[in-house]
């Protein structure tokens, strides 16, 4: 099994403004890149459910070709800086996505 972590040269999450976070997986290599995009493992619904959010709060789902990449933005559950909110940068919220196994059928 391999894991998504092991596939992207970069996981990472950051804020895309106070209400949104951004999630970004980056690809070193096409071949790796096309595999994760065309297994049909990354799709709206699975990260909805990996994040306990409902689908319409995935605001983009992006493939971005030219990049090697994939953005996810979502809405954030409490803005950054609000009190409860335990990441103010959004910069910890990527860890859902590195076991993400991309070798499901």
């Amino acid at each position: 099994m391999t894991k998504l972590y092991e596939y992207a040269k970069v996981l990472r999450s950051k804020n895309a403004g106070p209400f949104e976070v951004t999630l970004d997986i980056l690809f070193e290599e096409k071949e790796k890149y096309d595999h994760v995009k065309q297994s049909g493992i990354l799709t709206k619904e699975r990260i909805a459910r990996l994040y306990h959010i409902e689908v319409s709060d995935i605001h983009h789902f992006v493939f971005f070709d030219q990049a090697l990449g994939i953005k996810i933005t979502m809405a954030r559950d409490i803005s950054s800086g609000s009190a409860g909110d335990r990441d103010v940068y959004g910069a910890q919220q990527h860890a859902p996505l590195m076991n993400i196994d991309i070798d499901e059928e």
